[in-house]
């Protein structure tokens, strides 16, 4: 029964994530020209699809009766983290600049921001159909915010543009520096209280599978 439960709210979260971005790519569009590298260049809109798309390859893994492979519960795994960093983000650094800190539909701005990340949060701790996981594995949640900052770096030195006003390089690149490590840190800190979660469900439901059991799910 609480698998069944999980794979419904996954399905609906995947559901309102996905609901959220193409409502909102569509307001933008009814405005101004919709530059998609912009666009998509925010962590929160990235970090939410890469969330739809690790639930969704679960719901499948569930439907199927596969059970989730080693990979795919480290992908829900560094998912759960990005999306915990996204709304300590927003409620200490956006949500105070108003509407010029989230995205411009408020309800779409409430799911995205504030709704995804209190329920991967829930997910991971209430329902255990997971492996425990080792924190050898951990440095695999460090890639994508990696290489998120790296592109956001490369593109704030050539053509200007950055997604949020912490990493403007007009404020100075040691400014920035700092908030990518501090992005790190977050990463690492509660990547690591994700992983530990991991080690005390309260009902084992899932045997903890070979890394080449499923790919499908790998961040």
């Amino acid at each position: 029964m609480m698998n069944r439960t999980a794979t419904a709210l996954r399905l609906v979260i995947a559901g309102l994530i996905l609901t959220a971005v193409i409502s909102t790519a569509a307001d933008v569009a009814s405005r101004v020209a919709l530059n998609p590298f912009n666009f998509f260049g925010f962590f929160t809109l990235q970090s939410n699809l890469l969330t739809a798309i690790v639930y969704i390859v679960a719901v499948v893994s569930a439907v199927r009766g596969t059970g989730q492979g080693r990979w795919l519960v480290i992908a829900r795994a560094a998912v759960t983290t990005y999306m915990i960093i996204v709304g300590i983000v927003y409620a200490l650094l956006l949500a105070p600049l108003g509407a010029a800190g989230g995205v411009p539909l408020p309800w779409a701005n409430a799911v995205l921001h504030i709704v995804v990340p209190i329920y991967v949060v829930v997910d991971w701790l209430v329902f255990t159909d997971r492996a425990k996981l080792a924190f050898s594995h951990l440095w695999l949640v460090l890639l994508y915010p990696l290489i998120w900052s790296a592109v956001v770096l490369l593109r704030g030195a050539t053509d200007g543009w950055v997604p949020y006003p912490f990493l403007d390089p007009a404020t100075g690149y040691g400014s920035v520096l700092i908030y990518v490590a501090l992005i790190a840190v977050l990463v690492l800190g509660f990547g690591s209280l994700v992983f530990w979660a991991s080690h005390f469900p309260r009902n084992r439901t899932q045997e903890p599978a070979a890394p080449s059991a499923s790919l499908t799910g790998q961040p």
